[in-house]
């Protein structure tokens, strides 16, 4: 997906209820997770995001900070974010846990 069209949100955008659900591309832009919620809002805010599993069943949640990930909206309004992250480099953080 060419991401260079795509509209960055803005730090006030960076809501739970705008990022809830965005899809996770990662550094070979494929899809390595969605954002199932954030922990702590503001600047120093985590986003949990869970990798693996199938139609969410066995997904693993792990935290990584919000600045590693660059949140934009598509052509067509749906919100999603990529980061340098891999698949297989997020699988392998420890569980994240509420």
């Amino acid at each position: 997906m060419d991401h260079t069209n795509h509209v960055r949100l803005t730090s006030s955008e960076l809501t739970p209820a705008v990022l809830e659900g965005a899809t996770i591309y990662g550094a070979d832009d494929n899809k390595v997770g969605k954002v199932d919620h954030i922990h702590v809002a503001g600047a120093g805010s985590s986003v949990v995001i869970d990798v693996g599993g199938f139609l969410g069943i066995g997904a693993k949640p792990v935290a990584v900070p919000i600045s590693d990930l660059e949140f934009m909206r598509d052509e067509d309004g749906d919100v999603h974010a990529v980061t340098n992250w891999t698949k297989d480099e997020l699988k392998n953080m420890p569980e994240h846990r509420d």
